[in-house]
């Protein structure tokens, strides 16, 4: 009889296929490790690492202004009529505030004018033109500071996520306490001379008020906006923005007193353009 491939001569001379040994060995862990290699995806490290790129959120893209093109906005507020009288502050309910102006009055700072009417504690910026257009974060912390019983600066800008660095130089303490509406409130207590401390906002808003629990004449506001171009007005009344992107633009003004006002604004390349505001 004519055996089969493969096959042996068994017990009374039947025909059998041998069992697996140690000639066999391989075939099984080579196809062992080709299922294994099937089941678990991608064979080697780097396509590992370029599946898990793949997935990966794209970086964010800043938004780079042509030095060669770029222009300048310059503008002043302004109060026209009678100038306003300052209203003066009383702070008997606290020895402490009283002794840090050495028995000289405190104004109250949300109207205040210089030569010719020049209105300081306005702020400008531009609202709308900028769509579509991420800039570099600032990393500079930005100080609101307590002295004299008072915040200093009354009015500041940030960026989102910029600091905000609140320090208090009194001898007394204090409550930072602003009042948002599109971002997270807090209550910031400071003890005289504590370090100082930092806060972020997350989205831009115009503008956040800011008080003081413990002493209710305290009061300031933060622009917090989502570009560069934007400016405090001090005693002379004016502001001025560099590096500005050739386009149309709406500007606006707000005061804390006088209320808010926009203008339209065109900036040529490599040229400047001016918007001025006058109240009433």
């Amino acid at each position: 009889m004519r055996r089969a491939a493969g096959l042996t001569d068994g017990p009374k001379g039947y025909p059998v296929r041998p069992t697996c040994g140690f000639a066999c060995q391989p075939m099984v862990l080579l196809c062992a490790a080709v299922l294994l290699t099937a089941a678990c995806g991608p064979a080697s490290v780097g396509e590992r690492k370029a599946e898990e790129k793949k997935a990966a959120p794209p970086g964010v893209e800043y938004f780079h202004v042509d030095a060669a093109t770029a222009g300048t906005v310059t503008g002043a507020i302004t109060f026209a009529g009678a100038k306003p009288a300052r209203q003066a502050i009383s702070m008997e309910a606290d020895e402490g505030c009283q002794k840090a102006h050495a028995g000289k009055p405190a104004y109250d700072e949300a109207v205040a004018t210089g030569k010719n009417g020049a209105l300081a504690n306005a702020f400008v910026y531009i609202q709308a033109g900028l769509e579509g257009k991420k800039f570099e974060p600032n990393t500079q912390a930005v100080v609101l500071d307590q002295r004299g019983c008072m915040f200093v600066p009354h009015i500041i800008g940030l960026r989102p996520g910029q600091t905000l660095d609140l320090k208090n130089g009194d001898s007394v303490a204090h409550n930072v306490h602003p009042l948002p509406v599109n971002n997270r409130e807090w209550n910031q207590e400071q003890t005289p001379q504590a370090p100082g401390v930092e806060h972020r906002f997350a989205r831009p808003e115009i503008m956040i008020p800011v008080k003081c629990n413990i002493h209710a004449w305290m009061h300031s506001y933060i622009g917090v906006v989502d570009h560069p171009y934007f400016a405090v007005t001090g005693p002379d009344g004016t502001f001025q923005w560099k590096n500005v992107p050739p386009g149309d633009y709406t500007v606006a003004v707000w005061h804390e007193k006088f209320g808010k006002q926009e203008q339209q604004v065109h900036v040529a390349a490599s040229a400047s353009a001016a918007v001025n505001f006058t109240y009433r």
